[in-house]
């Protein structure tokens, strides 16, 4: 048996190949369910990540993604995602992918054994950047190498790894592991391994939006509205939280240019959006706070 249990065989698996479908399928759905809560007990140092993700983005800084295989898909994936999601710039967000992003149904293995590469693609990290590293195994050179040089530059280093032990903690500020059953599949760790860190990706970039006054009563308020779906969904999120009709929701929407946190202080009786987004840069961009602010001068006039 490997030394390694995201390398080890999963203790059913034997004449996996010969049961019927809707076994075979079971045995697989149990795989992923049993990896999904490895990430329960790593939830103390996702919700550290979070804190130095959002301390980061705060001050202007970047958030880098770093991995390699399927497990740097994950990382990317959720990259790709925060911009539309919650509104984070993508020039405040980079992707180090060994080999780059592919551009057919393919990833190459060798550049995952390039310690080189990724110390040269680790070039674009600064001090203060935060790193998120991620590697089922925890020993992928690439990534390894990703994570000393950000270590060197001075930036916050957060590592994923599916393993005790792993050398890429070896580098890192704050260490999270899924420590996710044998695979199905043996090695397979898109799968099991996949799943949970997809999983605390998840939970790390929402917290951090959370934290950046990016989510208000479970709504992605700063969601960028760039389509027809997505204006709909604005104009619902502040008819919620506005308490205002639909249709009045959609004009304040349109007059905020797509802000949801603007066309709630519109509808909340802020006159100019020029205003409400002064408003909000003065609240660190916390939506409730702003709010607050124009009760508390609502109530002051009612007593003068």
């Amino acid at each position: 048996m490997s030394e390694k249990a995201t390398e080890a065989r999963h203790g059913k698996a034997e004449g996996l190949d010969r049961l019927p479908p809707g076994k075979i399928l079971a045995l697989l759905a149990k795989g992923q369910q049993a990896a999904s809560q490895a990430v329960d007990a790593a939830i103390p140092e996702i919700s550290k990540a979070a804190d130095r993700v959002a301390a980061s983005l705060r001050a202007g800084r970047k958030l880098v993604y770093a991995g390699a295989g399927s497990a740097g898909l994950m990382a990317a994936a959720d990259a790709m995602e925060l911009p539309g999601t919650y509104g984070i710039s993508p020039d405040r967000i980079a992707i180090l992918l060994a080999g780059g992003l592919p551009q057919v149904a393919d990833i190459p293995g060798g550049p995952e054994d390039d310690a080189e590469l990724g110390e040269r693609d680790a070039a674009v990290i600064e001090a203060g950047d935060c790193v998120l590293c991620v590697s089922a195994s925890g020993t992928t050179p690439y990534t390894l190498a990703v994570a000393k040089t950000a270590h060197r530059h001075g930036a916050s280093v957060v590592a994923i790894a599916n393993n005790p032990g792993a050398p890429l903690f070896r580098d890192a500020d704050v260490a999270i592991l899924l420590a996710t059953p044998p695979e199905v599949i043996a090695g397979s760790t898109r799968m099991g391994a996949g799943t949970a860190q997809k999983i605390a990706f998840n939970m790390l970039s929402t917290l951090a939006a959370i934290k950046l006054g990016h989510v208000h009563d479970g709504h992605m308020v700063n969601l960028r509205a760039d389509n027809e779906k997505l204006r709909i969904r604005a104009a619902r999120m502040v008819a919620d939280i506005g308490a205002v009709p639909f249709d009045e929701a959609r004009i304040w929407v349109d007059a905020a240019d797509g802000s949801v946190k603007v066309a709630v202080l519109l509808a909340a009786g802020v006159e100019h959006a020029e205003e409400a987004r002064a408003m909000l840069a003065e609240n660190g961009g916390l939506l409730r706070t702003a709010l607050k602010e124009i009760q508390l001068k609502k109530s002051s006039m009612k007593r003068a």
